[in-house]
């Protein structure tokens, strides 16, 4: 018989108590009762013991070893402790495995507090033997040892490394787990053991699920299942709840899971209930947890939004009120109620009317209360001077009130103010001290940004988690569609500049001209540009700067920057500077198709495109500039116009890039939104091959087009008689010998101005002199192309606006008008239906054109087919159309 304690080591007695010491020798006596020896399959030393009373005797010791360590952290990290872990979990796991009935119980019991105690540093050696041998009683008779082999695997795998997570989950997977916990739950749900049962194996099973992505969908897709946790929806239990919570947000980490529960009312309505105050504070927590982990992507949102938007509003207003002791100053307990309630207040970056109702219930009184500490003592103000808001502000602002907070709520903010209507007055449902004052807050906050960052050399920056949040909800608030915000926003930065003034800004500049040339970048190098990029957009909007920022040297590295983004050069995602975004939720989601933001992923260049479209802009309007303006120009149609036309055609790209890309385009004279699939439908403009209709002006001059684009892209030039397919209109044949209809426009109606307006429906774009711009505008305000006529009057892109797009789908659905095919099976972007696999079901004539239009298009595009197998396409189509089979 080995001697398990031949290889300790002499214990150090001043280090650890003389209990310990004494259950330590207990424990080996135990130990040495059995007999070690060598498995050659695992390459390990086992224990193994056949006398139930000495396992009975190993399992005491053991327990009372541990019970002796459990309250002393320092001990766990002794010598004896580390030296008896792999002989304890040998005898641990032999008594396991043997499952004696008796000592199944005792033996699970001492796993859970082996597991609870020791860390899995500790285990490491044999952790795959544990898990596995845990798994196994997973599903056991003896609902006690079931319970305590759930607890137990619970606590390895919520511990384990990210260098041991793999391996581990790989032997779960191969002793199918998953499947015997969801086994497990669904006989909880038919039969009448206790509620503790459920908890340790929902709560295992939402473990498991977190890191393990490829068992969600198939958990999800057991309806017994998804039934037994429906049922459970109405338990008032806390527990109970907590524990179906987790799950359900471990399922929807699962993007398709995710989209699936959004569609259940019911389950909408118990989220948004398990978030109300009636609730205990963990549930809310997890309530919240759950909510932000089903909304991680817009289409998400709008669903729940539609379903239970007021409720939703206020659930978070009610959780932001939650200003604990815990998370006032000196930081934030990340596990706190208000910290769930401000992440998930950034629903605000979506547009909608949950806006609205955000102001309505408050939000501006919300967000002081959290910037700024005893506001309510000025509750009875209605007026304060802008001096007093400014010395307000000053002094709670240094107090560092909520300062963990501050990112999410100066992104809460900002987005408020960014989507505001034109004629929205924000005063109508807040109280203008308060809108006043966080405005004033995030202005004092950005200037000091400003000197922080406009230096090349910032080390002492100890605020940078606040740095860009600040800035860039300065940026939406002096460029927010409400005049009220925009106006108060210039009027306090324009104040506190007055204080740096000139020399910051000319400090800020020379800094983003040296920054922008560097070989390389650091994550400090790149916040440093955004940071100067954003305060470069913000004091352009202020007369008093423009013209320093006109004759310096900012659009050169502007340029630089915008060019080098557009070459993968630099690359900067919002996340990696705004550490606030970053959540677990992220990291550990799959099935995620996730549209970003308006901004793009590399902010870097939305920013730049920004600081040139203000230049380019200003340069326009400041006429003592001309020859600034003219060399500008020079230069930057010489290096980016090929680029700007590019990066409107790419989907690749953000809306807002693309937005701006082509606003900047429009002082060039180009006005459009350019798209690849248009270059081929462009082909199409004035040929009578692919056209059914003929408008014809006041002179006589006439333009064949096709009825189909005209009708989706541009339908207010069509009458209304061809519209609603009536005989009234003039009829005669093209020299192919097809129908072509008519059409005699108003004596109003330009023949130039019409031409470029149908390259525009065709082309998406289109190069016009200033002259013409102004027959345009009137005839695209007529036809109300909205987008176009922004671009016509060069308006800044609004925030959030989708980039308009070249999208016939509209043409393949039944609305009911002489434009409705009634198309079973035809799909633009599909190339499995080209190659002889599309299925026409024509029932107008008018569609011949646009079919013949389309199948050329397969042709031209589509190089993946032969040619051969899309003219049988065509050739198949035009037999039916010929023979009258509509």
């Amino acid at each position: 018989m080995n001697d398990c304690s031949s290889t300790m080591k002499p214990i150090n007695s001043r280090s650890i108590s003389v209990q310990i010491q004494t259950l330590h020798q207990r424990l080996l006596h135990a130990l040495n009762l059995g007999t070690r020896y060598f498995d050659e399959k695992t390459n390990t030393w086992k224990w193994q013991c056949a006398n139930i009373e000495v396992q009975k005797n190993v399992l005491r010791s053991i327990n009372a070893f541990l019970d002796s360590i459990s309250g002393d952290a320092r001990a766990t990290r002794h010598t004896i402790v580390k030296e008896s872990v792999s002989d304890v979990l040998g005898a641990l796991l032999c008594i396991l495995e043997g499952k004696s009935g008796p000592l199944l119980s005792m033996a699970s019991n001492v796993a859970v507090k082996l597991v609870s105690i020791l860390p899995n540093s500790l285990l490491q050696s044999r952790i795959v033997e544990l898990v596995c041998c845990l798994s196994s009683l997973i599903s056991s008779h003896q609902v006690e040892v079931a319970i305590d082999c759930a607890n137990a695997l619970n606590l390895v795998v919520s511990n384990l490394s990210a260098t041991s997570e793999r391996t581990v989950m790989e032997a779960l997977k191969d002793t199918a787990i998953a499947s015997h916990i969801v086994g497990n739950i669904k006989d909880f749900a038919g039969g009448a053991k206790k509620i503790e049962y459920f908890e340790q194996m929902g709560s295992l099973l939402s473990t498991i699920l977190w890191r393990w992505p490829q068992s969600r969908f198939p958990v999800s897709s057991d309806v017994k299942l998804m039934k037994a946790l429906a049922d459970m929806h109405m338990v008032t239990d806390s527990s109970v709840k907590l524990v179906l919570l987790k799950m359900y947000t471990s399922l929807a980490l699962c993007d398709f899971v995710a989209k699936k529960l959004i569609e259940d009312g019911v389950f909408v309505e118990m989220v948004v209930q398990a978030m109300e105050k009636s609730n205990p504070q963990v549930v809310r927590i997890e309530g919240f947890k759950l909510a932000r982990c089903l909304l991680r992507c817009q289409e998400n949102f709008i669903r729940m939004r539609n379903l239970c938007g007021d409720a939703l509003v206020n659930a978070i207003i009610c959780g932001m009120r939650e200003t604990g002791l815990s998370s006032k100053k000196g930081g934030i307990n990340h596990g706190s109620l208000l910290l769930e309630a401000c992440q998930l207040g950034l629903i605000t970056r979506w547009d909608g009317d949950h806006h609205i109702r955000f102001w309505e219930h408050g939000i501006d009184r919300v967000l002081l209360n959290l910037v700024l500490e005893n506001i309510q003592d000025k509750s009875s103000e209605h007026v304060l001077s802008l001096e007093e808001q400014i010395s307000t502000a000053n002094k709670s602002l240094k107090s560092n009130y909520h300062l963990g907070l501050r990112s999410y709520l100066w992104d809460i903010l900002g987005c408020l103010m960014i989507h505001c209507g034109e004629n929205f007055n924000p005063y109508t449902y807040g109280s203008e001290l308060h809108i006043n004052t966080l405005i004033t807050c995030a202005c004092l906050t950005f200037v000091d940004t400003i000197q922080k960052w406009c230096r090349i050399c910032q080390n002492d920056v100890d605020d940078n988690f606040q740095s860009e949040p600040v800035s860039r909800a300065v940026l939406m608030m002096i460029y927010s569609p409400c005049n009220h915000i925009s106006s108060h926003a210039r009027l306090v930065l324009s104040d506190r500049m007055k204080v740096i003034g000139i020399p910051s800004l000319k400090s800020l500049i020379h800094t983003l001209d040296y920054t922008s040339s560097l070989a390389s970048y650091g994550s400090s190098d790149k916040l440093q540009l955004v940071i100067n990029l954003i305060g470069l957009n913000s004091l352009s909007s202020l007369p008093e700067y423009q013209k320093c920022i006109i004759e310096s040297k900012a659009m050169k590295a502007v340029v630089l920057i915008v060019k080098r983004c557009l070459s993968n050069d630099i690359h900067m995602e919002r996340p990696s500077m705004a550490p606030h975004l970053l959540t677990s939720f992220h990291e550990r989601s799959c099935c995620c198709i996730d549209k970003e933001d308006w901004e793009g992923s590399n902010v870097l260049l939305f920013y730049g495109l920004w600081a040139l479209s203000s230049f380019v802009h200003q340069c326009s309007l400041l006429q003592d500039h001309t020859q600034k303006f003219t060399t500008a120009v020079t230069y930057i149609k010489a290096q980016l116009l090929n680029k700007l036309h590019e990066t409107c055609s790419s989907t690749c790209l953000s809306p807002g890039v693309r937005w701006y890309a082509s606003y900047i385009l429009s002082y060039f004279g180009c006005y459009g939104f350019p798209n690849e699939l248009a270059k081929w439908i462009g082909k199409s403009l004035n040929q009578e091959e692919y056209a059914d209709l003929r408008l014809i002006v006041a002179n006589g001059a006439s333009v064949n087009v096709n009825g189909v684009i005209l009708a989706v892209r541009c339908p207010s030039l069509l009458p209304c008689e061809i519209l609603t397919s009536s005989k009234n209109c003039e009829e005669g044949t093209d020299k192919y010998g097809e129908t072509m209809r008519e059409v005699r426009l108003s004596a109003h109606v330009d023949y130039e101005a019409l031409v470029l307006l149908l390259e525009y429906v065709y082309l998406g774009c289109l190069q016009a002199e200033e002259d013409m711009v102004k027959k345009l505008k009137i005839l695209a305000k007529r036809c109300n192309l909205q987008p176009f006529l922004q671009l016509l009057y060069r308006q800044c892109p609004e925030w959030g606006t989708p980039f308009p797009c070249l999208n016939l789908t509209s043409a393949l659905n039944s609305v009911g008008s002489c434009f409705s095919y009634g198309m079973s099976y035809w799909k633009l972007k599909q190339m499995n239906l080209l190659g002889g696999h599309a299925i026409f079901v024509l029932t107008r004539c008018h569609i011949r054109m646009f079919t013949k239009l389309y199948c050329s298009l397969a042709v031209n595009i589509y190089k993946v087919y032969s040619d051969q197998e899309c003219k049988r396409v065509i050739h198949k189509s035009s037999r039916l159309l010929l023979a009258g089979k509509h």
